[in-house]
């Protein structure tokens, strides 16, 4: 006697087919997803550095005398660690390598950084200021801050 039974348990050849297929195509999603997030997660360090560096030449000029102190107006000292007032670091455009004309000496991480810092002179209100633009940039990275110095009261 021959029976057949219908309660067998298990899968059909045309159903783990399509559970393969399936899985696979969720997979590839996956890893896509995965791929282009790896391929853009170096972005972020080169921001973050970026904005430390901005902010630390920020502070730099900023904590400079609102003017020159030698009392020559428009009279830029001949270094970087001369420099006694906002004026001087204005016009600098400079790519950061080992042997960079205004900034030596920096980490050998941030090579490759262009800085430019721009200081305009404007007024806040009724006070006399010099707002200052620091402006680091690295591939498509680019962070620009801005602050304003005033002269000191007398």
């Amino acid at each position: 006697m021959c029976t057949t039974r219908r309660d067998q348990a298990g899968f059909t050849l045309l159903e783990l087919i399509v559970f393969i297929v399936v899985v696979s195509v969720g997979v590839a999603g996956i890893l896509m997803v995965m791929d282009v997030s790896v391929r853009s997660s170096a972005d972020p360090m080169v921001r973050k550095q970026a904005m430390a560096l901005a902010d630390s030449l920020l502070e730099e000029v900023l904590l400079k005398a609102y003017d020159d102190p030698d009392g020559l107006p428009n009279v830029v000292e001949a270094d970087r660690t001369l420099y006694d007032d906002v004026e001087d670091y204005n016009g600098i455009n400079e790519t950061l390598s080992v042997a960079g004309p205004m900034f030596t000496g920096m980490p050998a991480g941030i090579y490759g950084y262009t800085v430019q810092i721009q200081v305009a002179a404007t007024t806040l209100g009724t006070v006399a200021a010099k707002r200052v633009n620091v402006t680091v940039n690295r591939g498509n990275e680019t962070i620009t801050l801005t602050g304003f110095r005033t002269q000191d009261p007398t």
